[in-house]
């Protein structure tokens, strides 16, 4: 009982001195400085406090003031800094390269299908795109223009260079040769005289005034050409002619030049012309041209050196009674040439040609659009078709036209068509004979078009 009492009460004596001894090292313990790596963070905690005080302070100094209400005028002058870099300066375009001179132009080329079949795989009216079953080359035609400016310069040229069958056609008929004049479309120089609101006088080769259409297809209405156009007027004139414009409703052209299609003068006279354009208003538009003067050689007019006289009356009157719809009328009459008869070897009397053409154009959308052209031209004489001074026979001849018209991507213009031409004597190759009444012809046509005013 003794000793189980003595280890009870060392038991109980050794509890008591174990939780002394625990207390007394934890109160040592806490009276013990801290370590060193306390001592750093503590240090570290310090200075992130001091960084981010100093940061705030520099941050309420860059705030800037509210401005003012209103600030003087010289402040509001002051050039603004950006942050952002400049930007790189841009490319030069061709109209910055070209300056006032603008260059344009376009290539235009067809297929055609030709129900007679020719072996020579060649058609008639249709000496533009003439090559039936195959593809063919119309025209490439570039164009430098300075247009003449009361403003900046009172003088201007106008060139136009031109490639393919078209020109050979255009440029075929000059008594001086092709050379290089085969390839000149067009080839002027312009000075804008100070008389009222000015006098334009150009010198130089420039496409006639007559006609509802011209040599560039893309400013026709269909893609193959009228029989006016091959057999009733001229295609280009060199010589001089001077235009004043009254207002936006009138305005007068004079003409002064070699004669058609001629930049070498047949003879030694000289052929006049006039035209008068009147806009009444903006849906609708007259035109009347007139020219006279002798144009065959010396050799070649029975009645004499520059004794017959060629004049030509020609009238176009457009009409748009709708956005959509547009109406245009064209019509030739020509007199006055003479030539040999082939059959009574003796000198005809003045010859005539006349005509008319109607056209109607519908835009079906700012992409699509129909036209359909008739036309009727009767050359009694022959004169003009070439039927009279080979055999002595005179033609009349009827052709109606629908193309359709579809405008790609705004630079492209592609063009179907359907033709049908007529003629009261046989004039159309077909197959392996010599010529048929008739003449029934598909073209499809593709112009792609440039300027480079479009680059700015």
């Amino acid at each position: 009982m003794r000793s189980t009492k003595f280890w009870r009460r060392l038991l109980v004596l050794t509890a008591i001195v174990c939780i002394a001894s625990l207390g007394a090292i934890s109160a040592w313990a806490q009276s013990l400085p801290a370590s060193d790596e306390q001592r750093r963070i503590e240090d570290l905690e310090k200075q992130l406090a001091e960084v981010k005080s100093q940061l705030s302070a520099l941050q309420a100094a860059q705030t800037p003031a509210a401005a003012p209400a209103t600030q003087p005028a010289a402040m509001n002058a002051m050039p603004q800094m950006s942050a952002t870099p400049a930007s790189a300066p841009a490319s030069p375009t061709i109209s910055s390269l070209l300056g006032p001179t603008t260059l344009s132009g376009f290539v235009d080329m067809y297929y055609t299908y030709n129900s007679n079949q020719p072996s020579s795989r060649q058609g008639n009216n249709l000496f533009f795109t003439p090559y039936s079953n195959q593809f063919g080359l119309n025209m490439i035609e570039l164009i430098l223009d300075k247009p003449p400016d009361a403003a900046n310069s009172r003088t201007g040229y106008h060139v136009s260079l031109g490639f393919g069958q078209a020109m050979n056609v255009v440029n075929g008929s000059d008594p001086g040769g092709l050379g290089f004049s085969q390839y000149l479309k067009e080839g002027y120089f312009s000075y804008l005289a100070p008389v009222g609101k000015g006098l334009q006088i150009d010198a130089g080769k420039f496409v006639t005034p007559n006609g509802a259409e011209v040599i560039e297809t893309k400013d026709n209405w269909n893609y193959t050409r009228s029989l006016l156009f091959y057999y009733a007027i001229p295609y280009y004139h060199y010589g001089m002619r001077a235009k004043y414009t009254f207002n936006d409703k009138y305005s007068l052209t004079g003409y002064f030049v070699n004669g058609w299609n001629s930049v070498v003068a047949a003879n030694t006279g000289k052929t006049y012309g006039v035209s008068v354009g009147w806009n009444p208003n903006k849906k609708l538009a007259f035109t009347q041209n007139y020219m006279a003067g002798p144009q065959l050689s010396p050799t070649s007019d029975p009645g004499g050196s520059n004794s017959s006289w060629r004049q030509l009356w020609d009238t176009v009157i457009t009409y748009s009674p709708t956005p959509k719809l547009s109406l245009m009328l064209n019509g030739d009459y020509g007199r006055g040439d003479r030539y040999l008869n082939p059959i009574t070897n003796t000198g005809t009397s003045p010859v005539s040609w006349y005509g008319g053409a109607g056209y109607v154009k519908y835009a079906l959308n700012s992409k699509y659009a129909f036209v359909t052209r008739y036309e009727y031209f009767d050359d009694p004489d022959g004169f003009t078709t070439g039927l009279g001074p080979a055999l002595g026979l005179g033609q009349h001849m009827q052709e109606v036209t629908g193309t359709l018209e579809r405008t790609i991507a705004g630079h492209i213009i592609g063009r179907f068509e359907y033709r049908h031409d007529l003629s009261n004597q046989p004039f159309f190759p077909k197959g392996t004979r010599a010529l048929d009444k008739t003449q029934n012809t598909l073209t499809a046509g593709l112009v792609f078009t440039f300027a480079s005013a479009e680059s700015k």
